[in-house]
């Protein structure tokens, strides 16, 4: 009696799937898993600095919460092992986008980690991509996206910010102003499910001096700005599924990320995104210096690049 019931127990057991990394829930003291995909070499020095802002911003994440989360940074586009995906609790993205962005050859497989619930980021270029399947991704993902001939890409000086109410990530956040390229005009879910718009505000009318194009204006957002709307810099969304989603339109300028409101801002976001506990002053973290900002660089400093220019901005915030 007691063989035939070890038998039975061995020849079940077989018979049940094996469980891997990713299909294994993690116990609720488990340390957050969060993956940083930095894209490649990309415009000039100081500008899409992909790697040196995922690189800052991951420090400052595992340091606001010490043995609550780890972090990996894989450079230059999507990493070629992608089984260092499968235990991440969130994936930040900052990369160059549109028809080149890597996501558009992975759509299945980060749609099938958002469907387990882990969280997603996407951040400045990294929110543009192709109308089409991969658009429609992105409005389930993370609500939104940059859509060509209908969002544009100035560079401007956000003025009387907007920010959202009662949301973990703008927890402590108080409004801010920073010279970036803040995409606007995104294209949103026109359902707003689980929508959350972070960061507003009225851009100015010199932001559409440019004639129309794919990133530079179109009858809409000319309207849009003209009747005085408001427009979505940063945004997130609460997935059905679980997950959550959350877009960022600034960080063209690597020098951004001294801002200190800027900075707890978008930790509190990717926070937010792996199910950490938002406390509720924000996530803190020390303002990097201009030493600091200088480090890990995919371009060499320019001659008589004006350092000082930039320290003096950062002191005066």
């Amino acid at each position: 009696m007691i063989r035939r019931l070890a038998l039975a127990l061995a020849f079940g057991l077989a018979a049940l799937p094996l469980a891997t990394a990713a299909d294994t829930p993690k116990s609720a003291s488990a340390a957050k898993k969060v993956v940083f995909i930095a894209g490649g070499r990309s415009h000039a020095y100081g500008q899409h600095a992909f790697k040196a802002g995922c690189e800052l911003l991951r420090k400052r994440l595992e340091a606001a919460y010490p043995g609550k989360v780890v972090t990996e940074l894989h450079t230059n586009g999507w990493p070629k092992d992608t089984t260092v995906l499968d235990s991440a609790d969130a994936i930040v993205i900052y990369c160059d986008g549109g028809a080149g962005h890597p996501v558009n050859k992975h759509l299945e497989q980060i749609d099938k980690f958002a469907k387990k619930g882990v969280g997603i980021t996407m951040m400045h270029y990294g929110v543009e991509t192709t109308k089409g399947p991969s658009g429609d991704r992105f409005l389930d993902w993370i609500g939104g996206y940059f859509e060509m001939n209908w969002s544009v890409n100035p560079h401007w000086k956000v003025k009387d910010a907007e920010l959202a109410k009662g949301h973990p990530v703008t927890s402590g956040v108080k409004p801010y102003s920073t010279q970036d390229e803040w995409y606007y005009h995104m294209r949103f879910r026109e359902d707003k499910d689980g929508l959350a718009f972070i960061l507003s505000a009225l851009p100015p009318a010199d932001t559409l001096k440019r004639p129309d194009g794919p990133h530079s204006g179109n009858p809409a957002v000319r309207a849009a700005v003209a009747r005085g709307e408001k427009q979505v810099l940063a945004w997130a969304r609460q997935r059905p599924d679980g997950g959550r989603g959350f877009g960022f339109t600034g960080g063209h300028f690597h020098w951004t990320w001294a801002n200190d409101m800027n900075r707890k801002m978008v930790l509190n976001a990717i926070a937010w995104t792996a199910k950490l506990d938002v406390p509720a002053a924000g996530v803190e973290s020390k303002r990097p210096t201009i030493e600091e900002l200088r480090e890990n660089q995919d371009w060499p400093v320019p001659e008589k690049f004006d350092f000082a220019k930039f320290e003096k901005e950062i002191n005066e915030q």
